[in-house]
């Protein structure tokens, strides 16, 4: 619809009616259905390039900083890059106090910047180094490095009860505002029997919301299989762990019977598409999970394309990749547009809602219209085709959530973010040398997990 005025008031929409036009294309907020809030690039800590198994371990090269300050920082370029609503998959937990503590720094940081988020309170028990026992790979590295990863890998895990436990105390602190907290299981091959089935009983008695990855490499696939012959997707199934509650970040290794058992529960599947092609782990099948009636939303898994956290050339290439084999259409415009927004809002809030009408949450994204039409030729362009064609981060003109400024003139209205990058920048290579040995120890521990994952067990 062209030249209408949108009327807000208390968080929502109240109106949407004929009126000038202002050089504005108005859509509605996009969603970030799988992120980890972290803040260090792969470029930063020379981790490019790397498959997840071996790159999950550069992670410790990141420096613990200030929760408030990190937390800031990445919700600020997530609005700035378009996102009104981020999962934030709590796997980088700072250390620097208590976790509910540090999930109230969190919070606040989500707060400040004005967007909505789901804290995922990570839990994992299982597999700190590889998908099954590490003895073998530990007596591959030297004396040092050995040393060195057994200090700062195989840490004794906490209980999964009082894991469990702490995702209500939690939720007791910091929910409400714009703030849920949800289950955080790692994965199936990150947590033991016990700990998964004591969330999908406490989803269930709680109603309370479960987010946790699932088959993301090759590797998770073989080992799947290998610990689960009734298959893993029916396992969750058994222990309650598939229906509307729960999303599953990735999926790529899912067959086309976990794909429809899943649509029929109602789970949510999130796409993470740079991610997957920047850690080698593949491209998920799209396509086929939307022919199977699954729920599909997209995910920056804080590893962007151009490590920038621009959402909408998150948009652009999940479509571009996934949309079409010559003029067999697969992936519609409407399903990037559910995938982007409502999709996503709903695996994070529960709320399905992403409409620009009365009633509906005044959450929406405003591009600058006269940049991104300045060079057409053809005046009526539809401006869908501009939005998939170009459209990136430097549009964003505006960010409105819950009714409120977020992003204005291409800027963060909440936090100082240039500033609070800088300072971020500059703790962070003041911390360098806290990391230098695992630093030392990381070429050894990197060729030594190529070696375990090139082994019989993952190539048949």
């Amino acid at each position: 619809m062209a030249n209408r005025a949108i009327a807000i008031d208390d968080g929502k929409i109240v109106s949407v009616v004929p009126g000038a036009g202002d050089g504005t294309l108005v859509m509605p907020a996009l969603a970030n259905a799988h992120d980890h809030a972290r803040v260090a690039r792969l470029s930063q800590v020379g981790s490019y390039d790397v498959p997840l198994e071996a790159w999950l371990p550069y992670l410790t090269l990141i420096p613990a900083v200030d929760p408030y300050l990190a937390s800031a920082v990445s919700f600020g370029r997530t609005a700035r890059g378009g996102v009104g609503a981020v999962m934030a998959h709590y796997t980088r937990v700072q250390g620097l106090s208590d976790f509910p503590t540090e999930a109230k720094a969190v919070a606040k940081a989500a707060r400040d910047v004005g967007i909505r988020m789901a804290l995922a309170v990570h839990c994992r028990d299982l597999n700190p180094l590889v998908y099954d026992a590490h003895v073998k790979l530990l007596s591959g590295l030297s004396a040092s490095a050995c040393e060195c990863v057994t200090r700062r890998f195989l840490r004794k895990p906490v209980p999964p009860a009082d894991q469990v436990a702490m995702v209500e105390t939690v939720a007791a602190e910091i929910e409400g505002e714009g703030i849920t907290v949800q289950y955080g299981p790692a994965g199936v091959q990150w947590c033991c029997d016990a700990m998964l089935r004591l969330i999908g009983e406490a989803s269930a008695r709680t109603n309370r919301r479960v987010h946790m990855h699932l088959l993301e490499t090759k590797y998770q696939r073989y080992w799947a299989d290998r610990h689960y012959p009734q298959g893993i997707v029916r396992y969750l199934d058994d222990i309650g762990l598939i229906n509307e509650r729960v999303s599953f970040a990735h999926c790529i290794y899912l067959r086309p019977d976990e794909m429809e058992l899943i649509a029929e529960r109602g789970a949510t599947i999130v796409v993470n598409t740079s991610s997957n092609l920047i850690v080698s782990s593949g491209l998920a099948p799209v396509a086929e999970f939307i022919k199977r009636g699954c729920r599909v939303a997209m995910g920056l898994d804080g590893l962007s394309f151009d490590e920038d956290e621009d959402a909408l050339r998150e948009m652009r290439l999940a479509y571009v990749v996934h949309k079409a084999s010559g003029f067999d259409v697969r992936v519609s415009r409407a399903d990037l547009m559910r995938f982007a927004t409502e999709n996503g809002r709903f695996a994070i809030t529960g709320n399905a809602d992403a409409d620009i009408a009365s009633g509906s949450p005044a959450d929406l994204l405003l591009l600058d219209w006269k940049s991104l039409s300045a060079d057409l030729i053809e005046p009526d362009v539809p401006p869908l085709d501009l939005l998939l064609a170009k459209a990136r981060q430097q549009h964003v003109k505006g960010l409105i959530v819950n009714g409120r400024d977020v992003v204005r003139d291409g800027a963060v209205t909440g936090v100082d973010l240039p500033a609070l990058e800088a300072e971020l920048l500059a703790v962070m290579r003041s911390a360098y040398g806290t990391t230098a040995d695992v630093r030392a120890a990381m070429p050894e521990l990197k060729a030594a997990l190529g070696q375990h994952y090139a082994g019989p067990f993952y190539c048949g």
